[in-house]
Order: structure tokens, then C-alpha cells, then sequence
């Protein structure tokens, strides 16, 4: 039995085939259209779906939507209707596209699943989840566990932004849900726009932006202050009530009545281009330390309701990994599972589990390791592939037929202070570069940080890189005792490793907190001696941990810098086509294809194949 999972019309549309209970593919639209969160119908990844398991679409009996567009349509007019006169021009632009293209969503999907293939309409069943309950299947369904609690926090479902669910057996349950327009996802939303960073996409820079606060300041507690008095009521059980006097997004497209933000804060909203200012990093900061502490209260809330010794997370804010360490630390939960692709591309994933489990009493069956495949759930490429793509940009290259000696090799170059993209096996199921589409760096550079920023990924230079670590060596190097697979947790930096920071720390600017060496390992030490680490597993990833180890072998150092294979404003690469034309647009050093190693100094930086329109956003 094959269902197939999809998302779309709103941001990151994706789609997901499971066979029986076993995701076999699922993958993000953008990442074949190369526009950024794509919401269009996913066609591609579709395709590429089916292509995985040798299907056509004629082979598919159930296509399951991750969310319910009838309750959705009754949250906008019953919105409208209460904030009315106010949104009439919101209303009049947006609810025609509703009634053409939301509306009627089954006509649509059996209109976009035609230019796919030919299928009998009988025969293909749609469907169709609620969207918080497709974040809480796509948690709970593949975490291994046989019973949990499950917390989904996103912006907005069709009525819900939040909710606590439990998991028993094969059976989810809804137990509290948060409503619209009460939401922790637009509340973070709505400083990420004020601070200057676009929605629905800015909100890790916001993340990265906090620990640059200053932490003894009294501004950060007026700040804080100020949110809970003015913006947000924070319940004991963790639930939230908005303001709505200050937001704009029930009636506007956009998130705040600007002028009664900067009149509360006494400071101007941050355009894209400004410089960040340090009220700008104690905003961020008051912001992200309440975030986190509503997102433990909800935890907490779970807790008491369920009784469980385990945990599943999914939603957006998911992906906000301070947070999920706050709850890791409270050690309220044995056992925590996080979604990877925690936005709304998983909800792909949750609205084929839910109905495979709930509709079709699938048996649940309890297991050791999650059930994620490590998220390496996209596409593969050969190595004649990589050959195709190399004789069409005439590009050098040297062939490695023995694995280690391509490790070894690659290793080598990355001591070497060389930028390397390493492009091997399936493409990852979510926003995180998890080892098969990443660009890999010596963590130990102190120069490494700015260069990845500044040369290669053309983003702000306050951003932090992650950490890869050989699972087995993490406590050497991180305060944490459980894996990290995902990308998913903070760690503090052991002791052992850390400079002492200057006296005046505190009192300096960001760019200077930037470039202060933190410890031996300064490329992937934030400026609160955080990581946002990756734990490596040899049964998930063989390739990339033998890299690692490799690179251990040769100087004692068992991580690397892992960031995304991709620019700022660009999708992660998919193809080797990708991975090549983004090597020669930026000053990365070295590529690796599958078995073909690319050195940028042999290659023919003119060819305008890969130069021409290339604008980093």
C-alpha cells in the first residue's frame, strides 16, 4: 500500500511517499524549482517520489493533504468579520485566490496531479489531515517510541498555532490546542520582521542574533518587560493571549502596527540593510529568553496532562533549538524526538503517517532509533552523472576509485584551511545540511567564521556555523549527554576549550563579540560559548562519518564546520549541476561529487554558463 503525503500553497511545499508504515522518499519542491520555500503544487518532488520506488502515478491509491483548507477558509472570514472595517483591502485581494485555488483544493490536486500522469479518479482517493495533527503524526509516528506526548507550536494551522497531543499505540490524540490569532510562532514572526529579517525564513537569523545581547543589561529585562506587560499574557498552562492592538497580520500584510512598536521600545524598526545596533541584539534576546520560556511551560503543561516519560516536537518553532534545549535541561522527559523537517514540509510526512495509522489501523511497532533514515530522503546521484555535468561546464576533475583515499584527500584539503562542498548520497528532509549536501570547513580556523559568511555563503556575519561530531566523541567537546542527529540542540562548549573572554565583553559591539576568539574551536563557538551541534552516526551516515574520522586521524579533532550546500536566498543544492554552478559562483576551494574532486584554481572561472544572473539575495 502507497500513500503519498503532500504540502502546499502556503511555503515549503513537499511530498512524501510511504510504503506500508516505511517512508521511502520525501523531499522539498524548492530544492528542484530553486525558488526559495517554494508553495506551489510540488510536481517535482512528486516525481521524484515516485521515481524512488519505480512507480507511476496510476500506482497510487491514497493522496492525503497535510492540512483541512474548508476549516482554514472559516478562520479568514470569521477573522475578517471580527477585526472589520479593518483588512477590506487584505480581504478583497486575498479571498478570490481562496475561492479559485484553495477552495475547491480537490479539483486543484486532481488538476495539477494530471500534468503528473494519467490515473483513473476512482482510484485515487484524496484526503485530507488537519494541520496540527499532521505536525504531532510527523513526530510521533517515526520517533520509535510506543507511547509520548506530543507539543506542535507553529505561525498558524487551519484554527490551531499550537497544541499537545498524546501518542498511544498506533492512536494520536488531540488533547489542548492554542487558536489563531494567538500564536508563539507569530509573536517570534513579528520581531523577526521588526528586527529587519524576512518572515517565515528570518527567524534562525534572529535566533543567531540573541546571544549577542548583552546579558547583564537592564535594557534586556525592559524589554522583557515590556512584552509581557504590553504584547503577549503568558498563562501558567502556557498558552498566550496576543494584543492584537499591536499586530497586523489578521487584518494586513504584515506582521506589526510599526509605529506602536518603535513608540513602545523607543526604537525604530531595523531595515534589511541597517547596521545591527546592540539594542538590536538585547531586543533579540528578550524576545528569544521568552520564547523559551513559554515553549518549557507548554512542555511542562505536557507533562502533566499525559504522564509520559517521552517527548515528540514538531512545528516550526520546532526547529528553534535554544528552545528545545531549555526542555532537555528541565529534564522533564526521558526521551525527547524532534521532527527534522519540522515546518510545514513535514506535514507532508505527518498527513501520510496519520492516515496510514489512524485510517487504515496500520500496527505501530515500538524501535530502538527513530525511523528518519537519518532524513537522507532525497535524491541520488551517480557518478556518470557528475561526469555529465563536468563535461558540460569543461571542467577539471580527478576521479577517486577507493573511498578512503577520497576521504583521506578531502580531509587533507580541509586542514588545509580549503572550503570544501561535499556532495555524496541522498539528498536531507528538511532545512538542516546534515552531511550530503553541505560545505565543510576546519572548525579550529579562528578566520574560518567570517570567510564562510562573508566569501562563500554571502550572509551576515554575525551568524553562527554548526558543529559536525563524531557521535562517540561529543562529551569531549560539548556539554550534552544525548545525541543530536538533526541539528536539533544547543550545546555548551566543554570548559577545557574555552578562552577567557576579555573584562569588557559585556560592554562591547557585536561585530567585536564577533571576532573574539572563544576557544580552540572558534568557528563554531557562538558568542555565549553555545553550538547548535550535529552528533554523526556511522549507521546513518558511513560516508560523512568516516570523513570525520579520517580528519580525527589527522589532527586529533574529531568535528568539522558543517553549513548548508547553498547562498543566502537560494535553496540547498539538489543536483551536481547545482552543487557545481554554486562551487564556481562563490571562493570555495574544493568540491567533491560523489568520487570527483573539483579544485577551483584548475577550473575556468569565465565560463558564463555559471556566472550570468547570479545576484546573492
Amino acid at each position: 500500500m502507497y500513500t503519498l503525503g503532500v504540502s502546499a500553497y502556503y511555503h515549503d511545499s513537499a511530498a512524501c511517499l510511504i510504503y506500508k508504515d516505511e517512508i521511502i522518499a520525501a523531499a522539498h519542491e524548492e530544492r528542484f524549482t530553486r525558488i526559495k520555500q517554494d508553495k506551489s503544487f510540488p510536481h517535482n518532488a512528486i516525481k521524484y517520489c515516485l521515481s524512488e520506488a519505480g512507480l507511476e502515478i496510476s500506482d497510487i491509491t491514497a493522496l492525503v493533504y497535510y492540512e483541512k483548507p474548508f476549516l482554514k477558509f472559516e478562520r479568514l472570514l470569521e477573522s475578517y468579520y471580527h477585526f472589520a472595517p479593518k483588512g477590506i483591502v487584505s480581504f478583497v485581494k486575498s479571498i478570490p485566490v481562496w475561492i479559485k485555488e484553495k477552495l475547491f483544493i480537490k479539483d486543484e490536486l486532481h488538476s495539477q496531479l494530471k500534468k503528473i500522469g494519467k490515473y483513473d479518479k476512482k482510484k485515487l482517493k484524496i484526503y485530507f489531515s488537519e494541520h496540527h495533527l499532521s505536525h504531532a503524526a510527523s513526530a510521533y509516528y517515526p520517533s520509535g517510541f510506543d507511547s509520548a506526548a506530543i507539543l506542535t507550536i507553529d505561525g498558524m494551522g487551519e484554527w490551531a498555532s499550537a497544541s499537545i497531543a498524546v501518542g498511544k499505540s498506533n492512536k494520536v490524540e488531540i488533547l489542548q490546542e492554542l487558536h489563531y490569532p494567538n500564536s508563539l510562532g507569530l509573536l517570534y514572526s513579528a520581531f523577526t520582521y521588526f528586527l529587519g529579517f524576512m518572515v517565515n525564513s528570518g527567524e534562525y537569523k534572529l535566533m543567531g542574533l540573541a546571544p549577542y545581547g548583552n546579558h547583564e543589561s537592564k535594557q534586556v529585562e525592559h524589554y522583557k518587560k515590556l512584552i509581557k506587560d504590553n504584547l503577549v499574557d503568558i498563562k501558567l498552562d502556557g498558552s498566550i493571549k496576543l494584543n492584537m492592538k499591536y499586530f497586523a497580520f489578521a487584518t494586513r500584510l504584515k506582521m506589526t502596527h510599526t509605529k506602536k512598536w518603535e513608540s513602545l521600545f523607543g526604537i525604530k524598526k531595523r531595515n534589511p540593510s541597517d547596521d545591527i545596533m546592540q539594542h538590536h541584539s538585547n531586543l533579540a534576546l528578550a524576545i528569544q529568553q521568552i520564547t523559551e520560556e513559554i515553549v518549557l511551560t507548554m512542555a511542562r503543561e505536557a507533562k502533566r496532562l499525559t504522564g509520559s516519560k517521552n517527548l515528540c516536537i514538531a512545528g516550526g518553532v520546532a526547529l528553534n533549538c535554544v528552545a528545545n534545549s531549555a526542555i532537555l535541561k528541565e529534564k522533564l522527559f526521558d526521551n525527547i524526538f524532534i521532527q527534522p523537517a519540522a515546518g510545514d514540509a513535514g506535514g507532508s510526512l505527518g498527513a501520510a503517517l496519520a492516515f496510514v495509522y489512524l485510517s487504515k489501523n496500520y500496527p505501530l511497532i515500538k524501535c530502538d532509533t527513530d525511523k528518519m533514515k537519518g532524513a537522507f530522503l532525497g535524491p541520488e546521484f551517480s557518478n556518470s552523472d557528475v561526469l555529465k555535468v563536468a563535461k558540460k561546464y569543461g571542467a577539471t576533475c580527478e576521479y577517486f576509485e577507493d573511498n578512503n583515499s577520497l576521504f583521506e584527500f578531502t580531509a587533507q584539503k580541509i586542514i588545509e584551511g580549503k572550503v570544501t562542498g561535499w556532495f555524496r548520497g541522498r539528498m536531507e528532509f528538511g532545512p538542516r545540511a546534515l552531511g550530503n549536501r553541505s560545505i565543510l570547513a576546519d572548525a579550529r580556523n579562528p578566520e574560518m567564521q567570517k570567510k564562510l559568511n562573508l566569501k562563500i555563503k554571502f550572509r551576515e556575519g554575525f551568524r553562527p556555523f554548526a558543529p559536525s561530531v563524531l557521535n562517540e566523541d561529543k562529551q569531549k567537546y560539548f556539554n550534552i549527554n544525548v545525541s543530536s542527529p538533526y541539528m536539533l540542540y544547543i550545546a555548551d562548549v566543554a570548559e577545557n576549550l574555552r578562552n577567557e573572554q576579555p573584562n569588557n565583553y559585556e560592554s562591547l559591539d557585536v561585530m567585536s563579540k564577533l571576532y573574539t576568539q572563544r576557544s580552540s574551536v572558534p568557528a563554531i563557538t557562538h558568542c555565549d560559548y553555545s553550538a547548535r551541534l550535529q552528533t554523526v552516526h556511522k549507521e546513518t551516515n558511513p560516508d560523512y562519518h568516516k570523513l570525520i574520522s579520517t580528519f580525527k586521524k589527522l589532527t586529533g579533532t574529531a568535528l568539522i564546520v558543517n553549513t548548508s550546500f547553498n547562498v543566502r536566498g537560494e535553496p540547498i543544492v539538489c543536483t551536481p549541476d547545482d552543487a557545481f554552478r554554486c562551487f564556481m559562483r562563490t571562493e570555495m576551494d574544493v568540491l567533491v561529487l560523489q568520487n570527483y574532486v573539483f579544485i577551483k584554481e584548475n577550473q575556468n572561472i569565465s565560463n558564463k554558463l555559471f556566472i550570468e544572473n547570479f545576484k546573492p539575495d
